[in-house]
């Protein structure tokens, strides 16, 4: 555990990385309650609530949602903190040896993280080894990387994140092995071919391990927009690049997806390119506000959620949410039972989510930080 500063002393910190990782915790933690399966009953089907409630839900396939960001934002942001964090590091003495070891050590327990979790809440319907779909052990392979071309030129690092993107794009189209020759074809697709080769079996939901690769892109990508906002330039050429960047993303993105779909589930280029873009947009919009207009009033409500991710999204994946669930519903039912079925729960769910940010927020008032 480490002490920072809190909200009312953090002249030098970046305030807009913890906005960023506080909204998409605060939205990937919700889901442990159960309130995003609340608006998508059978009872609101074709109504504006039902369509909000898809939209924290992975597409299907082909398409994209608010959901399908989730992963790409947090690994993104995990990048940006990444470029702070090493570059303290090694502004106060730190020899690169040291920070390898750190990053070492860092992404094994992000793995084992990803693993025990797969362990303690084990999916039914995918194979041994599925907690490689996990965001945490993919964060890990992609952290190392992203560390170890830190110091390399932006070029470099540019051209290794567009190499693997290109990279997977090749495979798909190219891989030729019989019954896996369908580069977008759930199931038959060369990701689908390396999960039966190595896994013994595919995914429920046609998820592939082999997304730890396009997805360092998220990393990388985090990391130069770091090394952006560490800059001495004037705030308003920060936001015009990122803003200019990420446009050119969402465009690119969404060119390619004339010929390549937009997939989630595989990681196609088209979805990789474009959800940088929105990423670049996001990191532009919390710098604004942050660290420009200075719009600190009310913060701490997400900033408390973003100063420790890892420790709640284990502590919700893990069985927690459910406990504190058991916790709330004696009140939320003796309060608002009376309503019905569905409004009680709702009721639940946000006190489940109430429960889970006081927890953060209690470790944040005492400025105790889970940190990896």
């Amino acid at each position: 555990m480490d002490n920072a500063a809190n909200l009312e002393n953090s002249e030098q910190r970046v305030l807009s990385i913890d906005l960023f990782r506080g909204v998409v915790m605060f939205l990937l933690i919700a889901e442990a309650t159960g309130f995003y399966d609340l608006l998508i009953v059978p009872a609101f089907e074709g109504t504006f609530v039902h369509a909000i409630g898809l939209q924290f839900r992975h597409h299907p396939w082909n398409g994209l949602r608010l959901w399908d960001l989730g992963q790409p934002f947090f690994m993104f942001i995990s990048g940006v903190a990444m470029y702070f964090s090493y570059n303290k590091r090694w502004e106060q003495g730190e020899r690169w040896g040291d920070s390898l070891l750190h990053a070492l050590k860092r992404s094994l327990l992000l793995f084992s993280l990803g693993w025990a979790i797969y362990r303690i809440v084990p999916v039914e319907d995918n194979p041994h080894g599925a907690f490689l779909y996990d965001m945490l052990p993919q964060l890990a392979f992609a952290s190392l990387v992203a560390f170890l071309i830190m110091r390399r030129s932006v070029v470099q690092q540019l051209t290794l994140a567009f190499g693997l993107v290109v990279i997977t794009e090749l495979l798909y189209r190219l891989w030729v092995m019989p019954g896996f020759d369908q580069a977008f074809f759930p199931g038959h697709n060369f990701g689908s071919y390396i999960d039966r080769l190595l896994l013994g079996g595919l995914s429920g939901g046609h998820w592939v391990a082999f997304n730890i690769v396009p997805s360092t892109a998220f990393v990388i990508w985090g990391v130069l927009a770091g090394r952006l906002l560490r800059r001495s330039s004037p705030p308003a050429r920060k936001i015009r690049t990122m803003l200019v960047i990420g446009l050119g993303g969402v465009a690119a993105g969404l060119a390619i997806s004339l010929f390549t779909p937009i997939i989630r589930h595989i990681c196609t280029s088209s979805f990789v390119i474009l959800s940088g873009g929105f990423c670049l947009f996001s990191l532009a919009l919390a710098y604004w506000l942050m660290d420009v207009r200075r719009m600190r009033k009310g913060t701490p409500f997400l900033v408390a959620v973003g100063m420790n991710p890892l420790f709640i999204y284990f502590f919700a994946q893990t069985g927690g949410a459910d406990w504190l669930r058991q916790v709330a519903v004696p009140f939320s039912r003796g309060l608002f039972g009376w309503a019905g079925e569905w409004p009680a729960e709702v009721a639940t769910a946000l006190a489940t989510l109430a429960l889970m940010w006081g927890l953060c927020y209690w470790l944040y008032r005492r400025r105790i930080y889970v940190k990896i």
